[in-house]
């Protein structure tokens, strides 16, 4: 909601009936709000009042103020979307005015607004899903493995232009079936982008190692060379080069693998290209995810294409991804018995997920273009508004902006994040803030990190005053705007917050 069109809604009790039904009419929203000379709510005005002020013959001519009204209710500025439509339901109304501390109004809910909600990533499900899904029940290939997970590992394959795939239950599973086919062990280091998803390191402990955190660079917000070099030197010095590399494509954009990759090859350590959530994205021309001797996809509900769960390794390494299809199917050798000499996992993806992933990944190239639109939308619609700095998408670089993602600049950026955040969550609009960087996680308390440069922690800046966009693209116009203006709405309630403390 613009700040124009709050201000319409709020009207002097001095104003005639005959003006508040004009304004009623403007406005569309079914409610006005009366407040007194010192700006304080005093009631609200629906369309029913003035409904049944014509059924008791009140003049048009009369003022606001003469007619019968109870005490309105009201929310403060910290309630979110479910109090509201709690507080809604107990008393069958369809708004809430939120108050600041002096009873002010600053904003207004509108039962209409809340659902559908607005999700930040929701499943886009296409037209030719459900006849790979009814193949697998007519042939009763349900439980993992089948025709439809060979089809899925060759066709995303021959997608991205690699050799082979291998197709397991999520996109952390393949990060630790790679560590291990990497020969990482109890003890050993390994190398990872700081500002991630826990999901890209969780698997480093899983396998008994160690893990030393990357700054990422302003540039891209993926790894930074800078730091990696450091890092390196450290490593070389104290005699613990790591085992190797996980390099993470944030929020559906390549790291800058031209700088990254000779640094790891000078110091003869691979890299597992971590590209969860970056499938559909391109650098100088080659697909994300093809670049390190190993790379990694998730089909996660939240992902441009999606199979409810699951994830995908690459590689050109025909032995490894056999490798990995054994380790995710419990390590079984191939005998007539159930025969075992190594752990395994149950990684494995269905045959009916498999289906899912085969007709999303068709549409693969439609939804990298309608995310990059939604992206275009808000930064086109924003553009007038300088504290919004916006991911920046490097020369060579084709990001499939899988989420649109901010930061706010200037004086208390940090807390006008929040409330931001808090001001769309009123209007059932899912805002995050960005990936909370793992050098600054308990988990990972003492791990070694290297920044990008000299007092400049490039990940705590990010998650500092960073913020996610619903960037679906199920997502309509209608949509788009509606969130665009209520986070005009917020960034001014913020900063009038801010100002007054």
């Amino acid at each position: 909601m613009t700040e124009q069109r709050f201000a319409a809604l709020c009207v002097s009790a001095s104003r005639t009936l005959r003006e508040a039904l004009l304004i009623l009419d403007q406005t569309a929203c079914g409610v006005l709000m009366v407040v007194g000379q010192d700006g304080r709510l005093q009631r609200t005005l629906t369309d029913g009042d003035m409904r049944r002020a014509a059924l008791a013959h009140v003049p048009e001519s009369a003022c606001i103020s003469t007619l019968p009204g109870d005490p309105p209710l009201t929310l403060d500025q910290d309630a979110g979307a479910t109090a509201a439509l709690a507080l809604m339901d107990r008393h069958l109304i369809d708004h809430l005015p939120i108050v600041d501390a002096a009873n002010r109004p600053v904003d207004i809910i509108l039962r209409r607004e809340l659902t559908p909600r607005i999700w930040l990533s929701s499943p886009h499900q296409g037209d030719e899903e459900t006849a790979f899904v009814e193949d697998a029940f007519r042939t009763n290939w349900i439980a993992p493995l089948g025709p439809h997970v060979d089809g899925f590992e060759r066709e995303l394959a021959e997608h991205v232009g690699i050799g082979h795939a291998a197709a397991v239950s999520s996109g952390t599973a393949a990060i630790h079936l790679a560590l291990l086919l990497l020969g990482v062990q109890p003890g050993d280091t390994v190398f990872c982008s700081s500002l991630t998803f826990v999901g890209s390191c969780n698997p480093i402990l899983y396998c008994g190692a160690r893990p030393v955190f990357i700054d990422c660079e302003p540039g891209s917000w993926n790894m930074s060379p800078a730091a990696l070099e450091r890092a390196f030197e450290w490593a070389s010095r104290e005699q613990r080069l790591p085992r190797c590399v996980i390099v993470v494509n944030l929020y559906g954009q390549s790291a800058d693998m031209g700088a990254l990759l000779p640094v790891c090859e000078r110091y003869g350590v691979a890299v597992l290209e971590d590209a969860a959530e970056s499938l559909g994205a391109r650098y100088k021309g080659r697909a994300s995810g093809t670049f390190g001797r190993i790379g990694v996809y998730s089909f996660n509900g939240n992902k441009i294409i999606t199979t409810s769960g699951g994830g995908m390794l690459v590689a050109d390494d025909l032995a490894l991804m056999d490798r990995a299809r054994k380790l995710a199917t419990q390590a079984r050798e191939p005998a007539p018995h159930y025969e075992h000499v190594e752990v395994g996992f149950n990684y494995r993806m269905s045959n009916v997920l498999a289906g899912i992933g085969r007709g999303q990944l068709r549409v693969l190239e439609q939804r990298v273009a309608q995310r990059r639109r939604v992206f275009d939308r808000y930064r086109a619609a924003l553009a007038d508004l300088p504290q919004l700095q916006w991911m920046p998408e490097p020369e060579g670089s084709h990001s499939t902006r899988w989420l649109t993602c901010c930061v706010l600049q200037g004086a208390q950026a940090s807390r006008k994040r929040d409330l931001v955040l808090k001001g769309l969550e009123r209007h059932s609009i899912e805002a995050r803030p960005v990936w909370k960087p793992m050098h600054l996680q308990p988990l990972f308390a003492g791990a070694p990190y290297f920044i990008h440069s000299e007092g400049h922690d490039v990940s705590a800046t990010l998650f500092d005053a960073g913020f996610c966009l619903p960037s679906g693209s199920n997502l309509t116009d209608s949509q788009i705007d509606h969130v665009i203006g209520h986070l005009r709405r917020a960034l001014f309630l913020a900063q009038e917050q801010c100002a007054a403390f």
